[in-house]
């Protein structure tokens, strides 16, 4: 098969460089995380499967774009030569005097370079043995993921999965945490402390807080318990509603009056 060629992918990109992927489907996983988190940029050095590949187009379920501009190169200098700064993935300890950084840190740092406009490359090495100590002997750093240390291996596309997600991270602004509150707001404060004011009254009423010496502390364990929830205008009419309804069937059920027992 014959990929198109696309137009060169963004310099602000970090390239990453597959060193002799020995399966295209491992190609093909790496080129969807890589587009699941926008990079695009993927270098392949003399890689063992034919290439073009059809199975690699096959497991990237949908991004074959990336694929579509992904160049193939005779070695490791020439796929890095326009690279300014080279950061390496090995989980193996190595007899080299080397920075070692985390996928986080590393991702920190790319998007500061790219800021500078410096170009910049990941290498991940074969499936079987990983990088050798000649590939890394000239990179400005290593990258090694906190894993488990009894099983540390990790597959070369949940490698490029873990940098790319990191890299993508780095410069997102997602809310850590988002309430999806449909078509209704935020219940205000005046909203939630007259169901808080009536809820009360009726507890009283109903005998649930006639204990005096409990009763403050009963109230505010309730009020803390709504205070940790954030409701909606709509659920707090709910629960108006079902208190105006428990509440109805409470007053329906009680005798009007109690008739004196017989001597």
């Amino acid at each position: 098969m014959t990929l198109r060629s696309m137009s060169r992918p963004p310099e602000d990109q970090p390239a990453f460089i597959l060193v002799e992927p020995q399966l295209a489907d491992n190609i093909g996983f790496a080129a969807r995380a890589m587009l699941n988190f926008g990079l695009t940029s993927m270098r392949l050095v003399t890689p063992r499967p034919e290439w073009p590949s059809e199975r690699a187009v096959q497991t990237a379920s949908g991004a074959g774009s990336v694929l579509e501009a992904t160049t193939v190169h005779r070695s490791m200098l020439d796929a890095i030569g326009d690279r300014q700064v080279v950061y390496a993935t090995s989980a193996r300890p190595r007899e080299l005097v080397k920075r070692v950084i985390t996928p986080r840190q590393a991702a920190a740092e790319l998007r500061a370079h790219a800021a500078d406009k410096v170009r910049t490359a990941v290498l991940f090495g074969p499936e079987r043995t990983g990088l050798i100590n000649d590939d890394l002997a000239g990179v400005d750093a290593i990258i090694t993921c906190p894993v488990n240390p009894d099983f540390s291996s990790i597959n070369l596309a949940q490698a490029v999965l873990l940098i790319g997600y990191e890299w993508f991270q780095a410069a997102d602004s997602t809310p850590p945490t988002d309430l999806r509150v449909g078509t209704s707001d935020i219940a205000s404060r005046e909203h939630l402390e007259s169901y808080l004011l009536r809820l009360e009254s009726e507890l009283t009423e109903c005998g649930f807080l006639r204990i005096p010496h409990m009763r403050p502390a009963m109230i505010r364990n309730i009020r803390a318990l709504f205070g940790r929830i954030q409701l909606t205008d709509q659920e707090v009419r709910t629960l108006h509603g079902m208190l105006t309804e428990l509440v109805t069937k409470r007053l329906s059920a009680e005798p009007l009056g109690v008739p004196d027992r017989e001597p």
